[in-house]
């Protein structure tokens, strides 16, 4: 990131820093004009035209009680899109990495596993021989995260609750340890209290990356689908990396493609601007009258609202539904249920309170605006989740055990309404074809091990 950083500032790109974006600036004709943002070191706010907008602001595991993702993953992009009225795909598909540190859920990487590392139960049992025996502990993130729910829910978890397992490494030499895996060997100290070389670390499935978000072509220009083309182009705008769903990840991504996505689809964005810039020019028309102020507004509203709702305490209740209701394993009732919790949040929402009233380097404020773009995104992974009747990726149904090619081989679109606090949804149909005859495509099959 800092030779990113050097290197675009060596080429006289200017970084805005400490800035906060409210919302983006749309026209009548539904192009993306630009964005409002809130400069944190002073308060003041400030209207960025620009003629092509690329979104790239990481994904909401913050949404649940645990996840690997930094504190910053608020899910700003897909609420900001979300708010100009344009749909986000395949929220439902939320992946859970199956090690992260019970508690805080830092992130115990796979090559823990592959290094001989493996998983014990409160009986001393290698477990996951019994749900993939052929990959074992090597099988997909999906496969062992909902194995290790299944022995939670045997009661065969370890802890005073019971409630999570062991990863065991200390049957390894020390000096491999020390080799091939120093992080984590730091990690299991500082996170939880654990010495490798002699007793195992404390892990749970926790949130590690979400495959919806804004849909977009392969050339990163986001999709808005009207007019009865599901290709339709949102003018102006493009989205890449974890806030993008250009689909190459399906329902369930695999390990070490998160950074492969960012640097294609990135390159993609960039090079789809640059040849558009050298065929239109730079030239742009001023923005809309009055461009920017609802989102001024909204703000002024937020800071001297009257509620009497701390942001931690609503912040908490998100985590806790979210965790609860739309976590490894799904069923009708509680999605259900998941979904009436967050909808009455929204509305408690109204009544937030940010004590903080100032407007210079204002963290209260900060954590409000991103709990509103966290429950916009809790309700559309719910709504989702709870419609797609089937068991696909990383989305498992235990009412919908098998997946439903016939009915379901589609990409769900939610809406947001902000007044009604309410989700709809569309479908549009997966490109099940390649953008060449070089490569054959490969139909979808069923994953056994």
């Amino acid at each position: 990131i800092n030779a990113e950083y050097m290197g675009g500032f060596q080429s006289g790109v200017n970084f805005f820093n400490e800035y906060f974006v409210l919302e983006l600036i749309m026209d009548d004709e539904g192009g993306c004009r630009g964005c409002i943002a809130l400069c944190l070191e002073d308060g003041t706010l400030h209207r960025f035209r620009s003629k092509y907008t690329i979104l790239a602001t990481g994904g909401y595991g913050r949404a649940y009680f645990c996840c690997t993702s930094a504190r910053s993953c608020s899910g700003d992009g897909t609420a900001m899109a979300a708010l100009a009225g344009l749909p986000c795909e395949d929220m439902e598909f939320v992946q859970f990495h199956p090690t992260g540190v019970y508690g805080p859920g830092v992130l115990i990487t796979e090559g823990a596993r592959g290094e001989g590392g493996f998983l014990i139960n409160s009986e001393g049992e290698r477990f996951m021989e019994r749900y993939a025996p052929s990959a074992k502990d090597l099988a997909s993130r999906d496969v062992v995260s909902r194995s290790i729910t299944l022995e939670i829910m045997a009661g065969r978890g370890v802890g005073p609750k019971k409630d999570h397992v062991y990863l065991q490494l200390h049957h390894l030499p020390p000096d491999v340890l020390k080799e091939r895996l120093p992080g984590i060997t730091e990690t299991a100290r500082t996170f939880a209290g654990v010495d490798l070389t002699k007793e195992p670390v404390p892990v749970l499935p926790t949130v590690h990356y979400n495959m919806g978000g804004i849909p977009t072509l392969w050339t990163g220009e986001v999709v808005n689908p009207r007019n009865k083309d599901p290709n339709a182009i949102v003018p102006g705008l493009l989205a890449a990396g974890e806030v993008a769903c250009a689909s190459v990840h399906g329902a369930n991504r695999l390990g070490a493609n998160s950074l492969l996505d960012i640097v294609v689809f990135g390159r993609s964005c960039a090079n789809t601007v640059i040849f558009n810039l050298a065929r239109e020019g730079t030239a742009q028309p001023e923005l809309p009258e009055g461009a920017g102020e609802q989102a001024i507004a909204n703000l002024d509203a937020l800071i001297h609202n009257k509620g009497d709702i701390p942001t931690s305490a609503l912040r908490a209740e998100m985590k806790e539904a979210m965790q609860k209701h739309a976590a490894v394993f799904r069923e009708h009732t509680l999605l259900e249920e998941g979904e009436a919790k967050i909808r009455s949040l929204w509305k408690d929402f109204s009544n937030v309170l940010v004590h903080d009233k100032s407007r210079v380097w204002n963290q209260n404020l900060v954590e409000t605006l991103e709990l509103k773009n966290l429950l916009i995104n809790s309700l559309l992974t719910i709504k989702s989740a709870l419609e797609r009747k089937e068991s696909r990726g990383a989305h498992a149904r235990d009412d919908f055990q098998d997946r439903d090619d016939v009915n379901w081989m589609k990409h769900t679109l939610a809406f947001f309404d902000e007044k009604k606090g309410e989700c709809e949804l569309d479908y549009r149909q997966v490109h099940n074809w390649t953008l060449t005859n070089d490569v054959e495509p490969i139909p979808p099959k069923k994953r056994v091990y």
